[in-house]
């Protein structure tokens, strides 16, 4: 249990949002109701002292994965998810901002009418000075995941964590959605999880939290207040470590 009035477990993390995870029910769009939830745990948390970058995804509006299977060229989906990103990451800004906290939204692919351009050293000083940030358009490259940007964001700015919302309250042996015999799995190793195939991040993801000892917690983001109790260093979900 988190003690009230203690300092926090973290001090800089990375939370890792699906594009999905702001669909909600609907399945696809943005949901106002999730989007303004998110932004409230993310202020509750600005508000305790903790650093927070944001890395979102685009499946909610488009995927280069199922664009590419539909006959498209896989590296023109990727750029069209790219730039799905910073749909999401424009609604995020919105909403953070609302919750009474200042974002900047920096963009690996430039469009500075709407974002400033990825620069490490300006990102890690909007953190210091207690903004969040949102980092949009993935790793600028095609062929690389939103969970390989969330990887390498957390790495180049010094995070302590990655915080990774799913539907689901951790790691399972097997998808708790399909198999009622799935096992839950409290901590994980890196080794682990690519031995076995444990969906928990793509493969390049976790080689390089792997050899940068970044720590991964898998957590439900539809239970309110997870945020806020990971960071106080309640165990909530499932982590992945060395």
């Amino acid at each position: 249990m988190s003690v009230p009035g203690a300092a926090p477990a973290y001090r800089r993390i990375v939370l890792k949002l699906s594009g999905e995870a702001l669909a909600g029910r609907q399945g696809y769009g943005i949901d106002p109701e999730i989007l303004a939830r998110v932004a409230e745990e993310i202020g509750e948390i600005v508000r305790l002292g903790v650093q927070v970058a944001v890395v979102i995804g685009a499946g909610n509006i488009f995927r280069g994965i199922a664009a590419s299977a539909g006959g498209m060229e896989r590296a023109t989906g990727d750029y069209m998810g790219m730039l799905a990103t910073v749909i999401n990451a424009l609604a995020l800004q919105d909403a953070i901002e609302k919750a009474g906290v200042p974002t900047r939204v920096l963009s690996a692919i430039e469009m500075r009418a709407v974002a400033e351009p990825y620069i490490r050293r300006r990102a890690i000083r909007h953190l210091e000075k207690g903004r969040v940030v949102v980092f949009a358009a993935g790793t600028g490259n095609p062929f690389f995941t939103t969970d390989t940007a969330g990887a390498l964001r957390a790495v180049e700015i010094g995070a302590e964590a990655i915080f990774k919302a799913t539907r689901v309250d951790g790691i399972y042996t097997a998808d708790p959605e399909k198999d009622p015999t799935a096992i839950k799995l409290d901590r994980v190793g890196y080794i682990e999880v690519l031995s076995r195939g444990l969906k928990v991040m793509d493969s390049t993801a976790i080689s390089l939290c792997m050899e940068n000892k970044l720590p991964i917690v898998i957590f439900d983001l539809n239970q309110p207040g997870n945020i806020r109790k990971i960071v106080s260093g309640e165990p909530v979900g499932s982590m992945v470590s060395g």
